[in-house]
């Protein structure tokens, strides 16, 4: 063990700890959870840390060899070193301090270490030196905006996997006509096509969402200090700051026009789980939907087959569920949780600083990743798999009464309606019963019922 000494005293820490006395103080005060800074937070808190000392640099205000030693060590552990030395629990203090303080402890120390000190010897301050410039108050969210941004990318090319997969089943069971349904009760025929293509449609709209997104979540604080004001920092530093990231990460991110509401709020983090949460939405409704036609293959639907990807029970030999659909609501649910924590945290700050940001950088990376996640594994072990029940398909269409409202422009909506009422009671078709009632001839009706006049009326 070594000594080591904060505001606060003197603490024992481990020797081969890189953190410091302000971690191991945080360590004993927030055992809450199991739940850890995702590393891609982590590496956003550590691009700033670099960033910052480079910018503070070229403004005069830390000298050159330890402007060295912390982007050195800031490349070590952007290089996967000492992923080891971040333990913090996320529910801590709600600015995030804890974690702040950890991140900067772990670069001081090894900067020192780097110049010949010891760990602990404080060659490089971690408050001086690492944070100067800089509050967790916004390092914090910039961290979050940062890593967010980045998230997008991966969760856009997810949605597009997920969309193209359905243009491409749209496109094959362009010819295949069913039964639609309402209330879960049988509607107009559509064709399976048609289905799959709204499903893409819908999945494309997302995507122009999340870019629209992304507007004020690349806008930073960072540089704005304690409130936003930025005090003790010279001008000129916030947009140096942002120069160095966006160099770092070959990013467009610019300096906050308002550095006191980018500390305050957090409203461009939610309205990015709320995009997040709305696509959550309609792939819960298609997993669902699929899960549906999929049911049976005896006793439902079986109007498609899903793919099988396991064995679907311990107890009953040969029966295959849904499983990767099963998983995608889950995943759903999950982000539909998630914004549900950020929305009421993101409204929940006082006065001028939000305190409870934590907990809403946690969940807005967990939705990003596990949608993004959950949709590529939808389209590659489900979508792109599915077969199509032909003959069952066609099967409902003839056989549901549903297909008469084409009937009702020649025939009158009471008369139609009298027709499928018969037609569900003697189990005889509409088709058949206004033959026999002479109330249309063959050819009328073959030309009424024609497939592609039931789903493409207008063609």
């Amino acid at each position: 063990m070594r000594t080591e000494k904060d505001s606060f005293g003197e603490l024992s820490v481990s020797d081969d700890a890189y953190y410091g006395a302000h971690t191991q103080r945080s360590l004993q005060n927030f055992q809450i959870s199991k739940l850890k800074w995702q590393p891609e937070l982590i590496r956003a808190i550590v691009q700033i840390k670099k960033a910052c000392a480079l910018a503070n640099q070229e403004l005069g205000l830390l000298e050159k060899r330890k402007c060295d030693a912390i982007t050195k060590a800031c490349d070590e552990v952007l290089a996967g070193k000492f992923a080891d030395q971040f333990p913090l629990d996320v529910f801590q203090a709600g600015s995030g301090t804890s974690t702040n303080m950890n991140v900067n402890e772990v670069i001081a120390n090894r900067a020192s270490e780097i110049l010949g000190g010891a760990k602990g010897s404080k060659l490089v301050h971690p408050n001086d030196d690492v944070n100067k410039g800089e509050s967790t108050n916004n390092v914090i969210p910039s961290a979050i905006r940062i890593a967010s941004a980045l998230r997008v990318s991966s969760l856009s090319s997810s949605f597009e996997e997920l969309k193209v997969s359905f243009e491409k089943k749209a496109s094959e069971f362009d010819h295949i006509i069913k039964a639609a349904r309402t209330h879960l009760q049988d509607a107009v025929p559509i064709t399976l096509g048609q289905e799959f293509h709204a499903y893409a449609t819908a999945m494309g709209k997302h995507i122009d969402r999340l870019k629209d997104s992304q507007k004020y979540l690349m806008q930073l604080g960072i540089g704005g200090n304690a409130v936003g004001t930025g005090l003790n920092t010279k001008p000129g530093f916030r947009e140096a700051i942002v120069k160095h990231l966006n160099a770092q990460l070959h990013g467009n991110f610019q300096v906050s026009p308002d550095g006191i509401e980018s500390t305050q709020f957090l409203t461009d983090v939610a309205v990015l789980s709320s995009t997040v949460k709305n696509a959550a939405l309609d792939i819960n409704k298609i997993a669902n939907d699929l899960r549906l036609m999929a049911s049976g293959p005896m006793t439902g639907f079986n109007e498609i087959t899903l793919p099988a990807v396991e064995p679907g029970s311990s107890i009953m030999p040969g029966k295959i569920n849904p499983s990767i659909p099963e998983a995608v609501n889950m995943a759903c649910y999950r982000v539909m949780g998630n914004d549900a924590t950020i929305s009421l945290a993101a409204g929940a700050g006082n006065l001028d600083l939000n305190t409870h940001i934590p907990i809403i950088g946690y969940c807005i990376i967990e939705s990003l990743e596990i949608l993004a996640n959950a949709s590529a594994a939808f389209a590659e072990k489900c979508i792109l798999g599915i077969q199509a029940n032909e003959e069952k398909c066609r099967w409902n269409v003839e056989h549901s009464a549903a297909s008469a409202t084409a009937l009702t422009p020649h025939l009158g909506y009471d008369k139609v309606a009298g027709l499928v009422k018969e037609s569900l009671k003697t189990g005889k078709s509409v088709e058949q019963l206004a033959l026999e009632q002479s109330l249309l001839n063959k050819s009328q009706l073959d030309a009424i019922l024609a497939p592609e006049k039931l789903t493409r009326p207008n063609l």
